[in-house]
Formats: C-alpha cells, structure tokens, sequence
C-alpha cells in the first residue's frame, strides 16, 4: 500500500489511460465498429456480440449486414439469422433479398423459406419473381411436321409462359414446355389431310396444344400458344414412293442378273452336254466305219452296198429338210394371232 502511495498521481493515470487504450484497440480489432455503427444509424441494429460470432466464424459479415440493412429499409422483417444461416448453406443473400424485396413491391405472398429454398434449388428466385410479375415469352426452332398427304410443315411457335412461385422447386424448366410445344406441333400438323388447311388455319395447331395440358409438372404457367411463322417444306411422300420405286428396281436388277447368270450356266452346261454327245457320236461313227472297213475287209459289204447306204442318207437328209419348211409355213397358236384366240388363220 506504501508503494502504491509513493506512486505519483500522473503515473496511475498514465497506467489508466494505457489500459483503457489498449482495450480500445482490442475492441476495434475484434468488433467491426463501423459496421456496427452503421447499422445502428440504418435503423437496423445488429449486437456486438453477433458481429464478433460472425467474424470468428469467417463469414461475410459485411454482406450480411448490407442485406440486413437494405431489407429493413425496404420494410421486410427478415431475421438477420435468416441470412446468416443461408449464406452458410452456400446460399445467393443478395438474390434472396432482391427477389424479397420485389414480391413485396408486387403484393405477391413469397416467405423467406420459399426464397431460400428456390434459390438453394438453383434457380434463379429473382428471375422467378419477375418472370412472375411479368410474363415472357419463349420461342421454339423450326419444327418439322408431316402432313397426311406427305407435304412437309415447318412451323415457328412462341409460348408466352407466366413463372409459379409455388412450382419452383422439383419440377421442369422452359425446355421441358418447348419440347412438349414442339411434340404437339407435330401431332397437330399429322392429324390435318393436307398442308393447305394449316397454311388457312395455323390456329389448328395451338389449339391442339393448348388442349394437351403441356405445363404440367413445370414451374411455369401457359398463358397462350402463338403460331409465329409456317412455311411449306419438301414433298416427303413423294420422294418416298420415288425411294420405294428405286429399291424395287434394284431388287428387279438383282433377280434378273441371278436369272441371266442362272442361263449362263445352264447354256454352259448344256454346250457341254453337247460336246459330250458330238463326242460320242464321233466315237460311234469311228466304229460305224471301222465295222465297214472291216466288213469290206472280210467281203462282207461290198461298194455298191455303200452307195445304197449313202443314197440313203442323202434322201433321208433331203426329207427332214422338206419336213422342217413345212414345219416353218404353218399357222402359229392362238395365242400368237394379235390377241385373238379361237380365230381360224
């Protein structure tokens, strides 16, 4: 206690002013006054010790708290633990607090669940709150149809299509409704007998459409089925038939070169045949003569036997010649005479 007495007066204060310093300087290190400070002058207070939860915990305090601060400027009772713990799930705040802000301009009913939600699900929640407000439209490609009488269609549609909050999560975007769109322009486009009654009437086809329910399951609403443009393609039918005519021909060509090479063959063998017969009909005459020769030889058949022999030939010869002339001037069959059947010559 007598040390602390011999202590002079400037030197505690001194000792004081350090400490209070140094704990001053902690409190800027480990609290975000500024932040702080300006929360409170938002209107949007937010406690020290949560500024100091968030910094240990290595979250972006500072975009917290500017979502926090322009949320309740924008008149919305959003928790700041709200943002906090979407943030740390990896979610967009700033889409969330956009998106919230918008509905709440648009009196449309969106709860900071459903925000969240959606935007955890990978859509984008501000996109679904104005495509909500405000309807857009998308277009399909060139979609190409047949008609019944083999007519090609190419037609152009474009869907004006209204977001649902309520139909955001677990179900199918806008390509799911163009592929429907287009699976229905081609039933559409089958059901009509020729092309003239589409190029009259395009409206045959968004109503059938619009008939088949095509948003079901999809996080948007069909508001109307426009036919933007239909132009007429190729003449598919024909150009089939024409495809058709060509492969039977083919098969035609193929069935007459087997044919031919069967004939071929047949004339191939038979040729041989023929050689086959010559030959053993040079053979039998080798033996005809060898059996006069010796015949003759043994005085069996004599010279004038021979000449009666050929005599007989050459008459015989002349008769099958006389025979095959006849033969030749005679009528032909019925079937032969101009069509006419049954008609004597």
């Amino acid at each position: 206690m007598s040390m602390l007495l011999a202590i002079p007066i400037w030197a505690i204060w001194l000792i004081v002013l350090v400490c209070v310093a140094v704990f001053i300087t902690g409190l800027l290190i480990i609290v975000p006054v500024n932040i702080w400070f300006r929360a409170l002058a938002s209107g949007a207070h937010v406690s020290m010790f949560r500024l100091i939860g968030m910094k240990l915990r290595k979250i972006d305090y500072k975009k917290i708290v500017n979502m926090y601060i322009v949320s309740q400027k924008a008149g919305l009772k959003v928790p700041i633990s709200e943002l906090e713990t979407h943030l740390m799930a990896g979610g967009n705040v700033d889409k969330v607090v956009d998106a919230l802000i918008a509905a709440h301009s648009a009196k449309m009913q969106l709860t900071i669940e459903q925000a969240k939600a959606i935007d955890l699900a990978g859509r984008d929640v501000v996109e679904a709150v104005k495509t909500s407000v405000t309807p857009k439209i998308i277009r399909t490609n060139w979609v190409e149809a047949l008609c019944k009488n083999g007519i090609q269609v190419k037609v152009i549609a474009q869907v004006t299509v209204r977001a649902r909050l309520d139909r955001q999560i677990g179900t199918a975007d806008a390509d799911t409704i163009l592929a429907r769109v287009g699976e229905g322009i081609v039933t559409a486009v089958g059901k009509a007998e020729s092309h003239k009654d589409i190029m009259a009437n395009p409206s045959i086809i968004s109503r059938t459409i619009l008939e088949d329910n095509l948003d079901r399951q999809t996080a948007y609403e069909i508001l109307s089925i426009d036919i933007a443009d239909v132009d007429v393609g190729n003449n598919i039918g024909a150009k089939l038939k024409i495809e058709e005519a060509e492969a039977k021909k083919k098969i035609s060509q193929a069935a007459a070169e087997e044919r031919k090479s069967q004939a071929v063959a047949l004339e191939q063998e038979m040729k041989a045949k023929t050689q086959e017969m010559q030959a053993l009909v040079y053979a039998s005459e080798a033996e005809v003569n060898k059996a006069m020769a010796t015949a003759m030889k043994n005085g069996k058949f004599g010279a004038l036997d021979y000449y009666k022999l050929q005599n007989m030939l050459a008459d015989t010869n002349m008769r099958n010649s006389i025979g095959k002339k006849d033969d030749d001037k005679k009528p032909k069959d019925d079937g032969d005479r101009g069509g006419r059947p049954g008609r004597p010559f």
